[in-house]
């Protein structure tokens, strides 16, 4: 089993859902984030200046069994790109298990 973070833009988290589904990852968890990034500059909108280093993002966090690794990390990569500086980040690490609670269930059997 793997488990698949990501930190996109938010306004790509629509495409990025769409994108996962249509590749079968049908649960996952999401959180509204912000974090620092590389940009350290402020914008001037109508002679105010506004701090761009605290950055809005949704980060996501997805369990799925090995098979799902290569086509959910496509499908984020394809949906979630701009082209631009900030588009995001994704993780990849390996979950040792996975319990269903309701039943007591172990191991792979328990994401489907």
């Amino acid at each position: 089993m793997k488990k698949i973070e990501a930190i996109i833009r938010k306004s790509k988290y629509r495409a990025v859902k769409e994108a996962l589904h249509d590749v079968g990852v049908n649960f996952f968890s999401y959180w509204d984030v912000t974090g620092q990034g590389h940009e350290k500059e402020g914008h001037v909108y109508r002679g105010v200046t506004y701090c761009t280093s605290d950055i809005q993002r949704r980060y996501l966090s997805i369990v799925i069994n090995n098979e799902f690794e290569e086509p959910t990390i496509k499908a984020i990569l394809s949906s979630a790109a701009t082209g631009e500086v900030g588009d995001g980040k994704i993780f990849v690490s390996d979950i040792q298990d996975s319990y269903r609670i309701r039943t007591g269930e172990k191991g792979s059997e328990t994401l489907k």
